[in-house]
């Protein structure tokens, strides 16, 4: 664990160590980052669901450390009604100290703070008997669906230790999603074209308004020019596509900055969905920002029980983006993310038609291009 790195760019109060845990290799090196008085030997008191705002903020200046005795790689929870690309999510952690308006992780109030799973033994156990299982097929893994896969390195290091691991495998691929501009663990390693480095994009204003703690977009693009040119593949997710006046002129913008920086040759797949979340989210979002502009729109409640922009909305945006994107580059991979078929129907000629063909279409897309890599 002698990777290089950053300062730890979020303040913490507490670090808690589950006694089960505390001679575990990575909770003496979280350990030997913090002075002692900020070092608590127990497991934390869960918060209480009637302070919703306070508990949320309690939860991002806390860490947690322990182990998780289910799965902890497990199939992408997709969503119901929806085409879904056969992704599994590598659950290491838990929660962000960014604070994105749209985030669905404030409505996870169970736990009592940012939460690391120190089983990277179980973790890498259970990756094998997948790619194991499944020979001769791309088998992808992503650490950012319950976190942003890179906002902790500058503490545990651990995307460091998975890019050598994936290297090595003859059919993984892990994606490392994140709105931060913290790649320096990345630095010097050689990923054999088997991890992806992905940013989510909005324009400017966007991130200004409701993307608080993140990366500017500048810095965004200027990560993933330098992990590109290090030989990395770089991933792209238009997700949350928000709408307010004049988003037609702000998104082509960003994707003019985009083509300006990035070699689309190395970009191995660009996503897109628009603004979607629960009741439960919305009021928890209403509390902690009043003044947020992103429930401005229509909305209606889908058959998954999220509610999303009117459907001819979200057809018209993706077909603009779609086009953008394709005068950038006709050959990038684009898809959908918890989109329903006809939304795909209405925007792609060759549409999938479920979750299995998409999940092929990944599978010939990656695998041509680790062919030229």
């Amino acid at each position: 664990m002698n990777q290089l790195l950053s300062p730890i760019p979020y303040g913490i109060q507490t670090i808690w160590i589950d006694p089960a845990v505390r001679d575990h290799p990575v909770t003496q090196w979280v350990r030997d980052r913090f002075p002692p008085h900020k070092i608590k030997m127990g497991i934390p008191a869960s918060p209480h669901r009637d302070s919703r705002p306070i508990s949320i903020d309690t939860i991002k200046q806390n860490i947690f450390l322990t182990q998780y005795k289910g799965h902890l790689v497990k199939p992408c929870p997709g969503s119901s009604g929806r085409i879904c690309c056969g992704y599994w999510v590598i659950n290491a952690m838990m929660h962000c100290p960014m604070d994105c308006h749209y985030c669905i992780l404030q409505s996870y109030l169970s736990i009592p703070a940012m939460t690391i799973y120190v089983d990277e033994d179980k973790i890498r156990k259970e990756i094998r008997q997948r790619l194991e299982t499944h020979e001769g097929h791309i088998c992808r893994f992503g650490t950012g669906e319950l976190t942003d896969s890179l906002i902790h390195d500058a503490l545990t290091g651990f995307s460091g230790r998975m890019v050598p691991f994936f290297a090595n495998t003859p059919n993984g691929i892990l994606e490392l999603k994140t709105k931060t501009a913290m790649t320096k663990t990345l630095k010097g390693l050689n990923p054999k074209g088997h991890t992806v480095v992905s940013w989510s994009i909005n324009p400017p204003s966007v991130i200004r308004e409701v993307e608080p703690k993140t990366a500017s977009l500048p810095q965004r693009i200027n990560a993933a020019k330098q992990c590109q040119d290090q030989g990395y593949w770089i991933g792209l997710h238009l997700d949350p596509v928000i709408w307010f006046e004049g988003w037609e002129k702000a998104y082509q913008n960003v994707i003019e900055r985009l083509s300006a920086a990035l070699d689309p040759r190395r970009i191995i797949w660009i996503s897109m969905a628009g603004l979607r979340f629960t009741r439960q989210q919305k009021e928890i979002t209403k509390l902690r920002f009043p003044d947020t502009p992103i429930f401005l729109g229509e909305f209606f409640r889908d058959e998954d029980g999220k509610f999303r922009y009117l459907q001819p909305l979200r057809i018209s945006m993706y077909q603009k983006l779609i086009k953008w994107l394709r005068e950038w580059s006709p050959d990038l991979f684009i898809y959908f993310c918890m989109e329903n078929s006809r939304v795909w129907e209405k925007t792609f000629s060759n549409a999938p038609k479920n979750t299995r063909e998409l999940d092929e279409k990944f599978n010939k897309n990656v695998w041509r291009l680790l062919k030229r890599a």
